[in-house]
């Protein structure tokens, strides 16, 4: 079966679609001796060439994906390089197999937690667009004083800057009087819209932390700044969670 070429690339892991097609522009693509163009389709059996360096077709069309859980500690960034020299989680993870790393959502650097990553750039534009409505849960603690009118407004939707935001469910989890635990899900990946909303409703985060992405909750055996690879069972409820087939686990 034919298909795009960054679609492939980027699902074996050698970058996101947006790259891969800015390499193709580039000319760095070439497919059986011909420079590749943007449309260009491939198929098992096509010698895919990347900086004149062959692409295993083993690699391209039946490599295992491999999907990654990382308990993210506060102080840590999510980018790839920063130029003050702070850290990134990339510095506390293994080498993938093939490929590299793509971070299934980003937390802020004041913000603990979950975050997958997986070699396969497909399922994490998947499992962060928009569209898809895939959960996203956070424990909160909350300093200040929580009423039934503050979480009636949470749930029902606030104004904010950028646009009307809420939370699709809130519950309290523990502690007393202004100093409060919350868990609460949202849909939504806005800069900081977590500690936007509670700050609308005059009270401050004071600690934050996503414990679950998806179908994926973070492992009680996960310390913090440490990681742990998928199994078969985890990886396969990802894919199932946005109807997306092809999951190849070890071969």
């Amino acid at each position: 079966m034919l298909e795009r070429i960054q679609k492939v690339l980027a699902r074996a892991g050698y970058g996101s679609r947006r790259e891969i097609e800015a390499w193709v522009k580039l000319g760095r693509v070439s497919r059986n001796g011909k420079t590749s163009i943007l449309g260009d389709q491939i198929e098992v059996g096509d010698l895919i060439k990347l900086d004149g360096k062959s692409l295993s077709s083993r690699q391209l069309w039946q490599c295992p994906q491999q999907i990654l859980l990382y308990n993210k500690p506060v102080g840590e960034l999510c980018t790839r390089k920063d130029p003050d020299c702070r850290r990134i989680i990339y510095q506390s993870l293994p080498a993938p197999e093939r490929g590299r790393w793509v971070g299934v959502g980003r937390l802020d650097i004041n913000t603990s937690g979950l975050i997958i990553l997986t070699t396969d750039g497909k399922l994490a534009n998947t499992l962060m667009h928009p569209s898809n409505g895939v959960d996203r849960e956070y424990a909160v603690r909350i300093l200040g004083e929580v009423t039934a009118e503050t979480l009636y407004n949470l749930v029902n939707g606030v104004l904010l800057d950028d646009g009307q935001a809420c939370f699709l469910d809130v519950r309290r989890s523990g502690g007393k009087g202004v100093n409060s635990w919350f868990h609460v899900v949202i849909q939504e990946g806005r800069n900081r819209i977590i500690r936007r909303l509670w700050e609308s409703q005059g009270v401050q985060v004071s600690r934050l932390m996503r414990v679950r992405y998806g179908p994926v909750i973070i492992p009680s055996k996960l310390r913090m700044g440490h990681w742990i690879m998928a199994g078969d069972d985890e990886s396969k409820s990802l894919y199932n969670y946005v109807d997306l087939g092809g999951y190849v686990g070890k071969i």
